[in-house]
């Protein structure tokens, strides 16, 4: 049996090297230019580009690379100074720490400028040195400045463009407030203004803006490149905003990033690195947290249709904020009332005096509270975000998804005798997880911006499986895993739940599919503590050893391969690594601290996990509860418990994302569990197989 388990730890191992394959980069743009040209404005978006009010953006997009620009800073509300001065620093920053209400306050740069003559002549940003030191106090480490020391000379037009184009000490080599382009620098950033205001204002300000534009490119070198960016919001609810790329290198088709490998996105701290590529100068890695943009084919030949899927997604991106905080509020409040309504039916159970139509009533409540998550990943295939009242279409659809796959599950997994315990309990849990599967396998469009995934505005992630979608798979591969081994005899049972937590661990950890290495550390330690506990017991001790030791070997296997790829392609465990060499962890561990305690606080799924635990402890626990026979009838069920805990708990520290993890593996892990409760204690009385008659020690 301990030969099953090793091989059962061996094949995880296996799994997760086999997940550390990297994704084939994009082909990184060779073609260098002359001049690169940054035009930024504030709050420019999508729905502000047409061929008629803005023709010069529309040609540029016409003949260059396009994305949708997340323009995440130091600061939850990125407003102007925070953009121009994360662009100038190549990573996180923010100006100013005045509070944000609905609006952005105004741009307020104080720029010193010597005597007479001004234009094309140097400038200093008083200011900037106690931004510069601000900044260092911060656990992102900007350094702002860092664009001007990489490159030669920087020409700076406009207050905005000053704060991108000056050094560390506050100097801009060449400033003018006039937009008129002298070539006299390889870069040259130019302030557009702001687009802000209701639509008649927006149109008027982005004319303004376009008109700029036309006027600074009238003298454009022929091999330069042109950047066109809406670097910030302008008020409290963040966007995505406009990203062109038009010259050499950047001639047709999507811009993608390493940071966001997702094909029409990019941050806005790629546009740093992008910049110095063009022009050929190394950039320094250890101050900028993002890549150069490439481009990718895909986009459609129309440039309305491309222009409008951007807008589709700002949209959506938006509107999904406010949808997916209302969901998982009312998802925390069902199923913490059905969990109450059915402590009766769980003391009357043994003595089956409850009503049948009751008990079946409360069985399929269960079903559907555990399906709910998936439903709503599922919900996303109609685009409720384009109707006028969103939240109403997509809970009409999720309810639509929910009613179809319950009614069908609930007609499957009705089964009498004990045995039907554990239909549901795996069955579903993997039914929830083969979504999201299914999702990630094409693309994670679902995921994407949806009610049960992940915003693209918030940029932490733009691809592969999210904290919510890792919860239902932890949750799914466990619980299944679980679920199907107690079908085996007692010696096997090891091996099959390695098999299919290695298969977990590929899907999670996999940059082709999951691309999320920390998720995968996580599940393998998961399914190595289930492993240890399949055959029965408790975590001893000695258990508790082997699984950790276990774990380290595949989390110190996933670090070392993950070090030998590029440094655009390591997972979050080599980036983690990355940072332990160069002493950078303890700023690391800051920033998941304030993110981890930010997000548990303002989540629905924090509740949902307290009122899991007080449930689980103070009823399901109890000897008329019914959990604690679960847990010894079958053993591998109660393995699948633990590693979850473990799994869950893991991936929510390290991921920073609070109980978001932890919470969604409960809303599918507890209404299961309550359900599997009610129905071994309808069936006490059946005869016990002897296989499981060992496991019955201490329950009632």
């Amino acid at each position: 049996m301990k030969a099953l388990i090793r091989i059962g730890a061996l094949l995880i191992a296996v799994a997760g090297l086999a997940a550390m394959i990297p994704r084939p980069a994009d082909p990184a743009v060779t073609e260098l230019a002359d001049s690169v040209i940054v035009a930024g404005a504030a709050g420019l978006r999508w729905d502000d580009v047409n061929a008629t009010d803005t023709p010069t953006m529309w040609q540029l997009a016409l003949h260059g690379s396009i994305g949708a620009l997340s323009v995440r800073s130091a600061r939850r509300v990125t407003c102007s100074g925070d953009g121009w001065l994360t662009l100038g620093a190549g990573n996180l920053a923010r100006y100013t720490t005045a509070p944000v209400t609905q609006q952005c306050p105004p741009l307020d740069v104080e720029i010193d400028r010597p005597a007479g003559p001004t234009d094309g002549a140097s400038a200093t940003l008083p200011e900037l040195r106690e931004v510069v030191n601000d900044n260092r106090t911060l656990p992102w480490r900007a350094e702002p400045g860092a664009l001007a020391e990489a490159v030669r000379c920087t020409s700076a037009y406009g207050p905005g463009a000053a704060i991108a184009g000056a050094r560390p000490y506050g100097r801009i080599d060449r400033y003018s407030e006039n937009a008129v382009f002298d070539n006299a620098c390889a870069l040259s950033i130019v302030d557009l203004g702001e687009i802000s205001g209701n639509a008649a204002q927006r149109k008027a300000n982005a004319k303004q803006a376009d008109a700029t534009l036309t006027a600074f490119l009238a003298n454009r070198p022929e091999r330069s490149l042109v950047v066109v960016a809406g670097l910030s919001d302008t008020v409290s609810t963040s966007r995505l905003h406009v990203a062109i790329a038009q010259g050499p290198g950047y001639l047709g088709g999507w811009l993608t990033s390493p940071s966001t490998v997702r094909p029409g996105y990019l941050q806005l701290v790629d546009l740093t690195p992008t910049i110095l590529a063009a022009l050929g100068r190394p950039a320094p890695t250890q101050l900028f947290s993002g890549g150069a943009a490439t481009r990718t084919d895909g986009r459609p030949g129309d440039l309305t249709k491309a222009v409008a899927r951007l807008a589709d997604a700002d949209r959506e991106a938006t509107v999904q904020r406010h949808v997916g905080g209302r969901f998982f509020f009312v998802l925390t409040v069902f199923e913490l009332l059905l969990f109450v309504a059915i402590i009766p039916l769980l003391r009357r159970a043994r003595s089956q005096k409850a009503p049948r139509r009751l008990f079946r009533a409360a069985e399929v409540l269960l079903v559907a509270a555990a399906l709910s998550v998936p439903a709503a990943l599922a919900a996303d295939i109609v685009p409720w975000w384009r109707w006028e009242h969103p939240t109403l279409v997509f809970a009409l659809s999720q309810l639509g998804f929910l009613t179809v796959v319950t009614t069908v599950v609930s007609l499957i997994t009705w089964r009498r005798g004990r045995r039907g315990t554990l239909a549901p309990l795996g069955g579903v849990a993997a039914l929830g997880a083969a979504a999201v599967a299914f999702d990630v396998a094409t693309g994670a469009r679902l995921q994407l911006n949806g009610v049960a995934g992940y915003s693209a505005t918030s940029g932490g992630r733009y691809a592969g499986i999210g904290a919510i979608g890792l919860g239902v798979v932890v949750a799914g591969v466990l619980l299944g895993a679980g679920a199907l081994a107690q079908r085996f005899t007692r010696s096997w049972r090891p091996l099959v739940i390695a098999a299919v937590g290695a298969v977990g661990v590929v899907l999670v950890g996999s940059p082709f599919l999951g691309a999320d290495g920390s998720g995968a550390v996580a599940l393998a330690a998961g399914v190595c503590t289930a492993v240890a506990m399949a055959t029965g017991g408790w975590l001893t001790l000695g258990r508790f050893i082997w699984t950790a030791g276990a774990a380290l070997v595949v989390t110190a296997g996933f670090a070392l391969i993950d070090l030998l790829h590029r440094a655009d392609q390591r997972s979050s465990v080599g980036r983690f690594v990355g940072h332990v060499q160069d002493g950078t962890a303890g700023f690391l561990f800051q920033r998941i601290g304030e993110s981890d305690f930010a997000t548990a606080v303002g989540s629905p799924l924090t509740v949902l996990v307290i009122g899991c635990g007080l449930y689980t402890g103070f009823v399901l626990l109890r000897t008329w509860g019914g959990l604690k026979r679960v847990l010894g009838l079958f053993p591998t069920v109660r393995a699948a418990f633990a590693g979850i805990a473990v799994a869950t708990g893991f991936a929510g520290l390290i991921e920073a994302v609070g109980f978001n993890i932890l919470g969604a593996a409960l809303a599918t892990v507890t209404p299961l569990a309550a359900l599997a409760a009610l129905r071994v204690l309808d069936h006490a009385a059946d005869k016990t197989p002897a296989d499981d008659r060992p496991s019955l020690a201490g329950v009632s």
